[in-house]
């Protein structure tokens, strides 16, 4: 199951990472503002296909290392440490590429004067917001009845527990590690899914109350591409959220009843869990780029109307941090890869994704 779960992984990184500057939209390249005229360029052109064959040929490297190593003599331990491992050098190395690239696009763009003489604007529709289908946060608080229930069993049968409890399980499905039974350790499970729950809300909820950014040369698809953006990230996080607390659940009810399923089903579910959330990412990375990106196929026309959207660089610290104390919102759209990310200068937001994550890992160690 390690090798399974580890080899769509790294598969699906790969096809992630080298997607990824097709799927961004068309005025932003490497995490540069470019005006929309010049998304044609064959510098810009060249760059997203280097990049492109450039991470294939490392994946390609990553995938077959990994693969070789499960033919031979390595122990699982070690296959799993290099499963881990693996994708991370994948990562890194994609992330070398981008910033090399995000250097070359900055050198062209200042080299070419693109904005220069160019009037930019910011564009408003009040009227996008009574399109807005993101889900009401509210939802997030629906599966919580699943916790609260979970948590009510757990002190049910707390005396009837053994004083030594299962905290991991191996991969045949047995238990391999124990600790002293307590209330901590019991209600560890269910605790951590309620403060995931709660930072699923305010992520939901801060989302909501963001910006919606329009394009001042590409109104109709970036409208489209930021509503797509919106629905299906509310509901992958819904998702998310479900699945979520339907594998803590079985995870906690296998605690308090012991050999309450099979062997098999203890590592069948994370796989499906893990196969689901995959599925889900692929698909809102399909809905979102297929908007205002290349995938959108639409032709450019190779004139300028001499206005463009307001060239934002000197937000982006790397074309990957958004830092903009005058922008009241919480999340906004990356400028590499699919979905939100944070505004580091709203600390709103420190708040809603780093406290929830500070709890667990506080959680975590002191078991």
């Amino acid at each position: 199951m390690e090798f399974t779960i580890l080899f769509i992984t790294i598969l699906f990184i790969s096809l992630i990472q080298i997607a990824a500057p097709f799927l961004v939209k068309r005025t932003v390249v490497f995490g540069v503002a470019i005006p929309y005229e010049q998304t044609n360029h064959p510098k810009v052109k060249q760059f997203k296909r280097r990049y492109a064959i450039s991470t294939c040929f490392i994946a390609l490297i990553v995938l077959l290392r990994f693969f070789i190593l499960k033919q031979g003599s390595i122990t699982e331990t070690k296959l799993v440490l290099s499963g881990v491992v693996l994708p991370f050098v994948l990562i890194l190395a994609s992330l070398s590429l981008y910033f090399y690239f995000h250097y070359k696009t900055t050198k062209v763009k200042k080299s070419q004067h693109w904005f220069e003489g160019v009037k930019q604007v910011r564009v408003a529709d009040l009227s996008v917001r009574l399109k807005d289908e993101m889900l009401p946060s509210v939802v997030h608080f629906i599966p919580v009845i699943l916790t609260i229930s979970i948590v009510g069993l757990t002190i049910h049968v707390f005396d009837q527990l053994p004083n030594q409890v299962p905290t991991h399980w191996g991969p045949n499905g047995q238990p391999d590690d124990f600790t002293t039974k307590s209330w901590m350790t019991v209600l560890n499970l269910p605790i951590m899914l309620f403060v995931i729950q709660i930072m699923f809300f305010g992520i939901n909820a801060a989302t909501k109350n963001s910006g919606i950014k329009l394009s001042a040369t590409n109104i109709n698809s970036a409208k489209r591409r930021q509503l797509n953006l919106r629905k299906y990230s509310s509901w992958f996080l819904l998702v998310v959220n479900i699945l979520m607390t339907m594998l803590f659940s079985f995870m906690q009810l296998n605690l308090l009843y012991e050999n309450l399923v099979s062997n098999s089903m203890l590592w069948i579910t994370p796989l499906i869990f893990f196969i689901l959330i995959l599925g889900g990412s692929l698909i809102l990375a399909i809905k979102v780029g297929s908007a205002d990106s290349d995938l959108e196929g639409k032709v450019i026309i190779e004139e300028t109307n001499q206005i463009e959207d307001v060239d934002e660089d000197q937000n982006w610290k790397g074309g990957l941090i958004y830092f903009n104390p005058n922008d009241p919102s919480v999340f906004v759209e990356k400028r590499f890869g699919i979905g939100f990310t944070l505004n580091f200068a709203n600390p709103r937001g420190y708040f809603i994704i780093f406290l929830p994550i500070v709890i667990i890992l506080l959680m975590s160690f002191t078991m």
